[in-house]
């Protein structure tokens, strides 16, 4: 099990939130939402295996139940007990996985853009297929072109609303090593980690799903997952795509806000 990087601020007796971002991300994502919590939470934003300063660690870290064990591994050291999870699109995924395996760890849950997972099993191997063509191209070291073509896909296209925010956030992700990613991308991909959906109905904590309403598919699966387990609200944000808590900061922040301190509300 590796050492995974991370950001750790606030009171030690205070509640703990655990921050995971999305693939391609770093803790470094969470310094606003952070800054935003005033001081009223302990928060710990991780670097997830392949980025940030988690960096060359063991090849089974990378995977969706390897990168949990070494988590929890990373609780224990920081003595760090049921967190609530807060996980974007890759880590929400691995928040999910999380609360379901380890729900004795989980005090809520808070997932943005995330889905359980593929059920078809056709469907998960043509996700795997695509999934090592992107991890192969990563290779070959060309960062930038990987990324000018990554945020012009279809889940993206509301990001481009936003003056110089796509080139905000390449020049960030720049700063990833590629190689790193691939073994992330492999690992950690959708069409890798086991199906979820089964699972839902008997999830034991709390959990509020968020999407944007210009991202049909994951409001389509915020409004499922809803629908199969009495513990998940979900919320869905007008005018936003993939990413809500870039394109509507305020309206993310009052959701996570009322989450964390309304257990009506979703934790």
């Amino acid at each position: 099990m590796g050492e995974l990087g991370y950001t750790l601020s606030g009171d030690a007796r205070r509640s703990t939130v655990l921050f995971l971002h999305g693939f391609m991300g770093s803790s470094e994502d969470w310094r606003s939402v952070v800054a935003a919590l005033d001081g009223r939470y302990r928060c710990l934003a991780v670097d997830l295996p392949g980025h940030g300063a988690s960096l060359g660690l063991p090849p089974e870290d990378y995977t969706i139940d390897g990168a949990a064990r070494t988590l929890l591994g990373l609780l224990d050291e920081l003595a760090v007990e049921r967190p609530a999870l807060v996980g974007y699109s890759m880590g929400g995924r691995l928040a999910l996985y999380l609360a379901l395996r380890h729900p004795e760890r989980c005090s809520g849950l808070f997932l943005e853009s995330a889905s359980p997972g593929l059920q078809d099993a056709a469907e998960r191997e043509a996700r795997r297929r695509s999934d090592e063509e992107k991890a192969v191209r990563l290779e070959s070291g060309d960062l930038a072109s990987f990324l000018y073509d990554w945020y012009r896909q279809p889940l993206f296209a509301s990001l481009s609303r936003h003056e110089g925010l796509v080139e905000a956030m390449i020049e960030t992700r720049l700063q990833n090593d590629s190689r790193e990613l691939a073994r992330s991308l492999r690992g950690m991909g959708t069409g890798t980690q086991p199906s979820l959906w089964g699972e839902l109905a008997v999830l034991r904590i709390p959990a509020l799903v968020v999407a944007g309403e210009l991202d049909e598919r994951y409001a389509e699966i915020a409004a499922r997952m809803a629908s199969l387990a009495p513990r998940i609200r979900s919320a869905i944000v007008t005018g936003v795509g993939h990413n809500v808590r870039l394109e509507a900061p305020e309206a993310y922040l009052a959701l996570l806000k009322r989450s964390l301190g309304d257990p009506d509300a979703g934790f």
